[in-house]
């Protein structure tokens, strides 16, 4: 199906597709335009292998306008399973069965939808759940998997939520339950950051939901339905719904948004429940008819086609009404169209509290992909038809700052070659100076970051560079090159974001890619976020986080100026900003040395009392106040703040 016939096809904006549920009655509605029929089955369990299983009866669909098919059936249907079966005309005639696309909930790996009562699929005091709030001066993201989060054996949760959505509830875990060290929320909870951010946590296809297994989620199969590996239960469709929302529930409780990382760029299965549905319609094609792969899969949806766009918009508003989501990350969000992520920012905005929503993604994509013709790829080179709260991964602030991630040996500004400073400075969103010719539309539109799931960790990234074989060495060179790569991060005007276990040197023991895992390479290392040296590496984070806090403009997302740029000898690097923070007005000076010895700078006029030293951070000044001249120590950065 080539632009044109997609085109052609009628266009459907009802809110009501899927499986509208009531006590009295259930109304099925599926958007198949080209079908010739459409049968819906229905099933007591969501897989034949189960106790109990059985066909609960076949129902012709009747074709409504605008290419959709509807059934009602009487009756309280809580609970029962079903799929579509659809014939086509052909050539040659044909039939298929797919799970409907909007499914809410479904059975064991996805194979049948489910229809489902949510406010029975509730944790208790659901209804009174809230966002917190979370200025946004104050935002900064830890970005973590569902398994990795507990599935250590020392994390001190029960074994049965390891790896669970569950695990999140628990406010009071330590390490090997030793009542002293505190482990997953009761860790995140005093940490300081704002968001978590989480890797996909809708169904995807590849790990077994009975058999368990480990993948990072990148693999979409039901986009509205939670991913069944993370419930206590993955046959009945109720349970992941419940504790995926408890989740949530825990994270507010404890002061904290949650950010969903959302791939609508692909599906896992080229043959999709979505392609079956209307063939040729949901994913882009090369004008020789095969799928395009900007995706790396093979199958990029065409987003800029109205019901793809309408299916994106549809998805994100739904997560964030009925699982209370705070923030979406879209995964290789170029492969999507500016105007489908305009659009999605509207349709949240529209929503109660939701232009304080988080919206951002990678401005990139896999491959090439072949959009229809006038839609605009959501890069960089789109920012200037992007909402300005569109925001954007800064991968040049990345790789400036401690090396190219594609290239393991090479260095950055805090590992060896300085001399990245002049691309650090350019970094946009860093000091507002756009590099390319672009620039964003303010600062809260910039991610700016170190490390994430992808690549290798910064642990790993700065032994790489230092030739270091043994991962486990907190040597005191990279511990300092840690800590002045996230000085950098959390002084950066823009959205701070950073993989969880950063702020205790996580290590992946060099793998760069472990999106299929095991677990123990992937899971937080809650031992070693104890381990005296990475505990003092994470008190640092700390007390950065709370410095940026303290100091609103540190972030711009109020509008502040862009700092003022002090000049320096070498590769240093300085600026002063005037700030208003919560010890009162003044202005924060702040200097990198990349340096493997002290330098000393010429302070601005006036007295200045030390915030940061390069090891030791805290929102209140310490030390003696100092004047005239200062001496950096090697590998640091310095704030200060002027009495």
């Amino acid at each position: 199906m080539d632009h044109t016939q997609a085109a052609a096809l009628p266009v459907y904006t009802g809110d009501d597709l899927g499986a509208v549920y009531t006590p009295a009655r259930t109304t099925f509605k599926l958007w198949a335009p080209t079908a010739a029929a459409v049968t819906l089955r229905l099933y007591a369990t969501g897989t034949d292998a189960e106790p109990g299983a059985r066909d609960m009866g076949e129902y012709a669909l009747i074709r409504l306008e605008n290419g959709v098919w509807s059934a009602i059936l009487r009756g309280d249907l809580n609970g029962v399973y079903y799929t579509y079966t659809l014939a086509f005309d052909g050539p040659p005639p044909y039939r298929t069965t797919v799970v409907d696309p909007y499914a809410r909930a479904c059975g064991a790996n996805g194979e049948r939808g489910m229809v489902i009562d949510l406010d029975a699929a509730a944790p208790a005091g659901w209804a009174q759940d809230a966002r917190p709030d979370l200025p946004p001066h104050a935002r900064a993201v830890w970005e973590c998997h569902v398994a990795d989060f507990s599935g250590n054996e020392h994390s001190g949760v029960p074994a049965e939520w390891r790896g669970k959505y569950m695990a999140f509830t628990l406010d009071d875990t330590t390490l090997d339950g030793d009542g002293r060290h505190p482990t997953c929320l009761n860790y995140l909870k005093r940490l300081g950051v704002s968001h978590v951010q989480l890797q996909p946590i809708f169904d995807f296809a590849t790990v077994d939901e009975v058999r368990g297994g480990y993948n990072w989620g990148y693999d979409p199969l039901n986009y509205n339905v939670p991913e069944g590996s993370y419930a206590t239960d993955a046959h009945h469709g109720a349970v992941r719904v419940k504790e995926c929302r408890a989740m949530v529930a825990a994270l507010h409780r404890a002061g904290l948004g949650v950010v969903m990382d959302v791939v609508y760029n692909h599906t896992f299965h080229r043959n999709s429940w979505l392609e079956r549905t209307v063939p040729g319609y949901w994913n882009r094609r090369t004008p020789k008819g095969t799928m395009t792969n900007g995706s790396g899969c093979g199958c990029d949806l065409a987003s800029e086609r109205p019901m793809v766009r309408k299916y994106i918009v549809d998805s994100v508003v739904y997560w964030a009404k009925e699982y209370h989501i705070d923030g979406f990350r879209f995964d290789l969000m170029a492969l999507l169209d500016a105007d489908t992520m305009n659009a999605v920012r509207a349709a949240l905005d529209a929503l109660p509290g939701g232009r304080d929503i988080l919206l951002y993604g990678e401005p990139w994509a896999g491959g090439v992909t072949h959009m229809d013709p006038g839609a605009v790829p959501a890069d960089k080179a789109a920012l200037d038809r992007l909402d300005a709260r569109v925001g954007f991964f800064c991968d040049a602030t990345r790789d400036a700052v401690k090396g190219d991630v594609f290239i393991a040996a090479q260095g950055g500004f805090v590992n060896g070659e300085p001399q990245r400073a002049l691309r650090l400075l350019n970094a946009p969103g860093a000091w507002r100076s756009g590099e390319g010719g672009f620039a964003p539309g303010s600062a809260g539109q910039v991610v700016q970051y170190v490390s994430v799931h992808d690549n290798a960790t910064l642990w790993d990234k700065l032994c790489f560079t230092a030739r270091r074989a043994d991962f486990d060495d907190p040597a005191p060179d990279l511990l300092a090159e840690n800590r002045l790569a996230a000085g950098i991060v959390l002084t950066c005007q823009g959205l701070p974001l950073f993989l969880a276990g950063e702020e205790f040197g996580r290590t992946k023991n060099g793998d760069t890619n472990s999106y299929r895992g095991p677990l123990r390479t992937n899971a937080l290392d809650w031992q070693r976020a104890w381990q005296p040296e990475f505990a003092a590496l994470t008190r640092y984070y700390r007390g950065l986080l709370a410095i940026r806090r303290a100091w609103p403009a540190l972030s711009g997302a109020g509008g502040e100026p862009a700092p003022f740029l002090l000049a320096l000898p070498g590769w240093l690097i300085g600026f002063v900003a005037e700030a208003e923070g919560e010890t009162g007005a003044g202005e924060l000076a702040v200097y990198y040395n990349p340096e493997p010895t002290p330098q000393w700078v010429d302070l601005p006029a006036g007295r200045w009392q030390t915030l940061c030293d390069g090891t030791r951070a805290q929102d209140r000044a310490f030390g003696s106040a100092c004047e005239g001249a200062l001496e950096l120590p090697a590998k640091s950065a310095v704030i200060l703040q002027r009495e």
